[in-house]
Parts: structure tokens; C-alpha cells; sequence
């Protein structure tokens, strides 16, 4: 059985592990600690617990127990004193403070979701992402940066403070896998932050394990205008130290004019310019199905997404043949 590890945060990592998980494969997910936003943030700050949220997509995703118990783990609070937050975020939480450990914490909801597969923090140190400006402005946290009004583009640095050490078990995956999976995912927000854990990029580096960048779908104006393939390749290779992936997976696909128009103050698709790279894997990967919008969410989520099970299988075509 090849043991595939998953690398990002949010969205992103739920749709890969959710299409992979129909396979016979080992799944890890190694998971940003960078969010800071919606019902992860009140509860970072109030609690002082480490971010729940990207931890709980990936849990639930890998998850084999009942569509109820899935359905109760994204439950979001509407109104009173819980409104906008998520029950899987506050029972994670409530853990953590239990147990004394996050990482115990996660292994517990783990086994009441009887989930196949591992998920991993990046780190156990509380972190908060911080970047600087070209102007000087210095953007605290995730959400700030998600929600800049000015554009980050030649921002001046970018890191975590404080500046974390790796967990252990997440170097010893990626040092042991087969496959590793880098993206989809927030450039600067859900990828780019692992790459600021100690040791990460140089477990990257040295593994012997086969990597997979899968792209993006659309720019967001102001975090990457203008961006295309070669950008987001060049920027996350630029933190990893070199260009390690063996393959680049590309949407070639078009959304419906509708949310095209939608989307036209958001960003743009984004544009393949590797067609001459031999890596490069294009197709057509469009979630076509409209993703209902949780009521009491604080934080606007993507519509335009990739279909987990378009997706698995380009990247299951990449696994049969190692």
C-alpha cells in the first residue's frame, strides 16, 4: 500500500483527502496552524487552544462514520452565544483543554470518526502568521491577510512568529512517504505557512518520496493578481529552497459564465503558461456542483472548487505508476 501525505490547510486539503480516501492507499494530511480567522480565531484567542478548524476538514473528510455524524462535526451555531461557531472546532477544543494536547485531542476525534488515515498539526507551538509590506505595513495573522484591501504583491517578508520547530511525526511522513501532495490551497495563507515550519522545506528536499504541486483555480486580486502557473510554482519552490515536483496538476476546465461574472470582482482563472513543461498534467477538474454557503459563517469560502474524485484520479494515475 503507498503511503501518500497530503500538505496544506482548509479547502484544499479536504478535497484531496476526501477523493483519495475511496482508494487503498496510506493517507496522512499534515495541516497549517496559521489559521487565525471565523470560529478558529475566537477560539485561539479566547482559549488560547491551537487552531481547530483546517484539522476538523481533514478529520471529517477522511472520516468513515455516518453522514449524521459528519453533518454534526460542520454544524455552525447560528444565533446566541455560539453563533458562528463550529461544534467540530468547539469539541476539538474542548479536548485539547481535557487531555492537555492537541495532537491527543485530534487522535481521540480521530477514532470517534473513525477516520483511515492520519492527521498531523505541522507544529504544536502556537503560531501567528505575519507579514510585512512593501510600504512597511505589517498585516498580523491569517485573516488580516485574507482580508488586505491593498495588494501584497513585493511584500518585504513573510514568517511565523514565534518561529516553530516541526512536529515530529509530520517530518517522519513526509521522510517515509511515497507520494506528497502539495496544494490546492491560499498561496500565502494555507501553503506557504507550512514552508515557514522548521525543518519542513528540508524534509522536502530530502525525501525520496515523489511530489505533486496541485494548482490552484483562480487568483485572488489582491493576495495574487495577475498570477500564473509559473508564478505559484516559482514562489513555492522559492521556499522549499528549489523546484522538487516530479508532476503539476492544471485545471484546463472553465467554470459556468455565472460564476465566472461572479467571481470577476474576487480574481481570475488561472492561466496555464507550462505547456511546454513535461510535468505538467492538464485537465479538466471543475467541481460543477454548487457548494451551499453555511449560514453563520464569517468568512466568504470559494464556490469554484475541484472535484475530489477528477482529482484522485489524476493523481491515483501518478501512484500506479511509482
Amino acid at each position: 500500500m503507498k503511503k501518500i501525505v497530503v500538505i496544506g490547510g482548509g479547502t484544499g486539503n479536504f478535497v484531496v483527502l476526501s477523493g483519495l480516501k475511496q482508494y487503498k492507499v496510506d493517507l496522512s494530511a499534515i495541516v497549517s496552524m496559521a489559521d487565525d480567522g471565523g470560529s478558529t480565531g475566537m477560539l485561539r484567542d479566547e482559549l488560547g487552544v491551537l487552531p481547530p478548524g483546517d484539522v476538523r476538514q481533514c478529520l471529517v473528510a477522511l472520516s468513515n462514520s455516518s453522514r449524521l455524524m459528519r453533518s454534526l462535526m460542520n454544524y455552525r451555531f447560528e444565533n446566541g452565544g455560539l453563533e458562528g461557531h463550529n461544534f467540530g472546532n468547539l469539541l476539538l477544543s474542548a479536548l485539547e483543554k481535557v487531555t492537555g494536547s492537541f495532537e491527543k485531542a485530534v487522535e481521540e476525534v480521530g477514532k470517534i470518526l473513525s477516520i483511515e488515515g492520519k492527521v498531523i498539526p505541522v507544529t504544536a507551538n502556537q503560531v501567528r502568521l505575519h507579514m510585512i509590506l512593501e510600504d512597511g505595513t505589517l498585516l498580523r495573522g491569517e485573516c488580516e491577510i485574507l482580508l488586505a484591501k491593498r495588494s501584497l504583491l513585493g511584500f518585504k517578508s513573510i514568517y511565523l512568529e514565534p518561529y516553530p520547530k516541526a512536529d515530529h511525526h509530520a517530518l517522519d511522513e513526509i521522510r517515509n512517504a511515497d507520494l506528497i501532495i502539495f496544494g490546492p490551497g491560499g498561496l500565502y495563507t494555507s501553503l506557504i505557512p507550512n514552508l515557514l515550519v522548521e525543518g519542513v522545506s528540508e524534509a522536502l528536499r530530502e525525501t525520496k518520496a515523489t511530489k505533486v504541486f496541485v494548482m490552484n483555480l483562480i487568483n485572488k486580486k489582491v493576495q495574487t493578481p495577475g498570477f500564473k502557473a509559473s508564478h505559484y510554482l516559482k514562489e513555492v519552490s522559492k521556499f522549499i529552497g528549489r523546484d522538487i515536483f516530479g508532476y503539476i496538476i492544471i485545471n484546463s476546465g472553465k467554470p459556468s459564465e455565472e460564476l465566472i461574472k461572479a467571481y470577476a470582482a474576487e480574481g481570475e482563472l488561472i492561466e496555464n503558461d507550462l505547456e511546454e513543461d513535461p510535468r505538467v498534467m492538464a485537465t479538466e477538474l471543475l467541481n460543477s456542483e454548487l457548494k451551499e454557503v453555511q449560514k453563520g459563517d464569517v468568512l466568504t469560502r470559494n464556490l469554484i472548487r475541484h472535484d475530489s474524485h477528477k482529482l484522485a484520479k489524476e493523481l491515483m494515475s501518478i501512484v500506479d505508476n511509482l
